[in-house]
C-alpha cells in the first residue's frame, strides 16, 4: 500500500478523481461526490446537512452561483483556491483558503446563505480537494447560478472576478431569485 501523502506533488487531479470517485459537477464546474447526509429528517422532509467531496482543477472554477442556505467549506489538500463572495448592496471580498495561515489562507470558511461565491484556484494551481457542508441538506431548488451581467452590474467593484467565474452560455438553473 502507499504511503504517499495527498498532494499535488505526489498525486495529478485525475489521480484524485478516481480515488475518490468523482464525477464532474454540471454547470458549477468541478469534480463532486456526496459523502454523506444526516438521518435526522425534518417536518419538512429534510435532511439536516449533506456533504461533499469537491475537487477544483485549472481547467475549470466553481462558476458564481448562490444557495438559499449556509454552506461550510473545508480546506483538505492540494493547492490554495480563492473565493470571490458577493453581498447584497454591491460590496464583496475575496477570501483565500489553503494550509498557510501565514498567507492569509484559511482551513475553513462559512457562506452565509444568498451570497454569490465563485471560487479558482490560484494561478499554477495543480488541484485542490475541499469539503462542502450545507445545512440543512443540499436541493437543487436552493441553487442559483449566476449571471454574467446582472452581477457585474450590481457589483462593478468585482467586475474582473466575475468574468472570471461565469459562464455566460450555461442555463440559469432553479427558480430561486431570492
Amino acid at each position: 500500500m502507499s504511503q504517499r501523502e495527498l498532494t499535488p506533488e505526489h498525486y495529478s487531479a485525475a489521480d484524485v478523481v478516481a480515488l475518490f470517485r468523482l464525477e464532474p459537477l454540471p454547470g458549477e464546474g468541478g469534480f463532486f461526490r456526496r459523502m454523506a447526509e444526516g438521518e435526522v429528517v425534518s417536518s419538512e422532509d429534510q435532511r439536516a446537512y449533506s456533504v461533499i467531496y469537491f475537487l477544483l482543477t485549472p481547467d475549470g472554477f466553481s462558476a458564481m452561483h448562490r444557495l438559499k442556505k449556509d454552506e461550510i467549506w473545508c480546506f483538505h489538500s492540494g493547492d490554495p483556491v480563492e473565493s470571490l463572495r458577493l453581498a447584497a448592496g454591491g460590496s464583496g471580498e475575496w477570501v483565500r483558503l489553503g494550509s498557510n495561515p501565514e498567507r492569509g489562507e484559511l482551513p475553513q470558511t462559512i457562506i452565509r446563505a444568498h451570497t454569490w461565491q465563485g471560487t479558482r484556484l490560484v494561478a499554477g494551481g495543480r488541484w485542490a480537494l475541499i469539503t462542502c457542508v450545507v445545512a440543512p441538506e443540499f436541493r437543487r431548488e436552493d441553487f442559483e447560478l449566476g449571471d454574467r451581467g446582472r452581477l457585474a452590474a450590481s457589483h462593478p467593484a468585482f467586475s474582473e472576478g466575475i468574468v472570471a467565474l461565469t459562464r455566460d452560455n450555461l442555463s440559469r438553473g432553479s427558480a430561486y431569485l431570492g
